[in-house]
């Protein structure tokens, strides 16, 4: 079995992300094949994420964007784990990025709970016109285009 080396384990982290100590587990387990390793790596990468999922993500940051003429405006909190991930620079750049994607989707409600009734009957009601007008839907059958519609509404959420 080869030495593990530092640079190795270096190497192997900037192309999977993954912690240090995973790497140089990883390199071991694989005798130093950094293709192994990176196999070894992604069939763990499943159990490592939910060994995390319960893990509170206490620290963070809140961003705001206002759209020029100040008629748009967002404000989103976004968490991590660290404060040293939530001071870093490109968390903030995420931060900011993840308002300015809000302000563009131009959101109406917050929740599915909080759509109208009425306002899912009307956009079903265009959704199935598109379907049945749209020369490519003429031959198929109406579960087929219902699950077009549905799809749309899935969408609209």
């Amino acid at each position: 079995m080869s030495e593990i080396t530092a640079k190795a384990v270096m190497e192997l982290r900037k192309k999977t992300g993954a912690g240090m100590m995973e790497c140089k587990n990883a390199l071991t387990e694989a005798g130093g094949n950094e293709d192994q390793a990176i196999e070894h790596l992604r069939k763990r990468g499943l159990a490592s994420a939910k060994k995390k999922e319960g893990r509170v993500a206490s620290e963070g940051a809140v961003g705001s964007y206002i759209h020029m003429g100040g008629k748009v405006g967002v404000l989103v909190e976004v968490n991590c784990e660290t404060d040293f991930v939530a001071r870093g620079d490109e968390f903030q750049q995420l931060v900011k990025d993840v308002a300015m994607h809000i302000a563009a989707a131009e959101p109406r409600f917050v929740s599915r709970d909080e759509v109208p009734a009425d306002a899912v009957e009307k956009e079903r009601e265009i959704a199935s016109a598109q379907a049945k007008n749209d020369p490519k839907n003429a031959n198929k059958p109406d579960q087929v285009i219902d699950k077009i519609v549905e799809g749309r509404i899935g969408k609209y959420f």
